[in-house]
This record gives structure tokens, C-alpha cells and sequence, in this order.
């Protein structure tokens, strides 16, 4: 029983390859220094975690098929003609902006050096096609976001969600339609069956919802004054 707890952790943690076992631990290690090193703690921790944990989930977890009620449909199952899709992972992509609010509030301007960690850590964890537009969305945000702090006079906790609802749209574009590449390339899938109008929308929902918490949040803090309005 202790082999198969073992057995299972080690797949988990090596993505399935455990001769990498002793690289990943290096690597782990020296990223909890790095990120301990640039003033991040639990919740730092917890987000690099995170964007790699939901890049892999949408290679492996089961589409909510709706026709006539709902059931599973696993990674490679064929679709029931007609049938809706949606994905339950798109359901809690808010909690992202959550989670990268509290991180900032640690590192500052540094979270984004957790970006780029938990980016590079999707490449091996992650299909390296979900990966990539997961990392080019992120890009997007947080362009976005930089144009309206450079551009305009906006409080922070108005420029988070006008700067959501712009990049929204686009960022879940390029996201799902990367995620529906590569279910298709690695599964056989129809590129529809991950990037659809139903996961499009829930995504955004899922943003806005995220963006709303931390803009009030924030505002908050603004009012309290130990925040600036105008803080990167």
C-alpha cells in the first residue's frame, strides 16, 4: 500500500516520467528558494501551483456533455451529435485573479516573475500547445493593463476591471482555441469541442466574477488609504 502511495506521488509530481524524479526536485527546490529569495510566501506558493494544475486538468478532465440532462465525457470520447459542452475547470478560472491579488500584495511588480515560473512549469507539466497560450494570455492581460496604468488616470481598482473586460474576450480566445489544438492533436477531438460558445462565456464569467472580488478588494484598501489609487 505504501508503494502504491509512493508510486502515485511520484507520477504526480514527474508528470508520469520518473527518471526525471531528481531533476524535478532540483528544480522545485530551487524554485521555492527563488520565489522565497523575492519575498513570496504561502500564497505565491500557491498560485505558481496553480496555473500549471489548471493548464494540465484541461488535457485530463472530462467535458460536462448536456443533452437530455448531462454526463462525463472523457478525453477522447466521441460527442453525442447536438450535444453542449463545457468544461468545469472554466468555472473557476476567477479564483486566478484572486489568488494573483493576495500574491501581489506579497511581491508587488515580482508576481509577475511567478507568472513566468508557473508558465515555464505548464511546458512540462501541460501540453506544451495549452502551455503556450495559456502564457500568451496571461501576455495579454497584463498589456492591457499596463496600457490603461500608462495611458490613463484610472484608480487601480477601476483599471483592474475595465482592463479584465477588455482582455477578457481576447485572452479566452487564444486560450481555449490553444486548449482545443491540443486535445485535438494529442486526442483526436474536434477543436469545437473544447473552444465553443459555452466555454467562451463561462471563462469570461469566471474573469469578470475574479476581476469584480479583487477590484473591491482593492477599492477598499484605497478608501482605507494604505494603498495608492494609482499603484502599478
Amino acid at each position: 500500500m505504501f508503494l502504491d502511495i509512493y508510486n502515485g506521488f511520484v507520477g504526480a509530481l514527474t508528470n508520469g516520467n520518473p527518471d526525471d524524479l531528481l531533476i524535478v526536485c532540483l528544480g522545485l527546490v530551487a524554485l521555492f528558494y527563488l520565489i522565497w529569495s523575492l519575498g513570496g510566501r504561502a500564497w505565491a506558493f500557491i498560485y505558481v501551483a496553480m496555473i500549471p494544475f489548471l493548464n494540465w486538468s484541461f488535457a485530463v478532465v472530462p467535458n460536462l456533455e448536456f443533452i437530455n440532462g448531462f454526463n462525463l465525457m472523457w478525453p477522447g470520447e466521441a460527442r453525442t451529435p447536438g450535444s453542449l459542452l463545457l468544461h468545469p475547470m472554466t468555472l473557476i478560472t476567477g479564483l486566478v485573479f484572486v489568488v494573483r491579488d493576495f500574491v501581489q500584495r506579497e511581491m508587488h511588480q515580482r508576481v509577475l516573475v511567478c507568472m513566468a515560473f508557473a508558465i515555464g512549469w505548464s511546458f512540462y507539466y501541460a501540453w506544451p500547445v495549452i502551455a503556450l497560450a495559456s502564457g500568451l494570455a496571461f501576455a495579454i492581460s497584463e498589456f492591457f493593463d499596463w496600457l490603461l496604468f500608462t495611458f490613463t488616470k484610472y484608480r487601480l481598482s477601476t483599471r483592474i476591471v475595465i482592463s479584465s473586460a477588455v482582455a477578457a474576450p481576447i485572452d479566452t480566445t487564444v486560450f481555449l482555441y490553444g486548449a482545443g489544438l491540443a486535445r485535438h492533436y494529442n486526442l483526436g477531438e474536434a477543436v469545437g469541442d473544447t473552444f465553443n460558445f459555452a466555454n467562451w462565456i463561462v471563462f469570461i464569467i469566471g474573469k469578470m466574477v475574479g476581476a469584480v472580488i479583487v477590484s473591491y478588494m482593492i477599492r477598499r484598501r484605497e478608501d482605507a488609504g494604505t494603498i495608492s489609487p494609482h499603484e502599478a
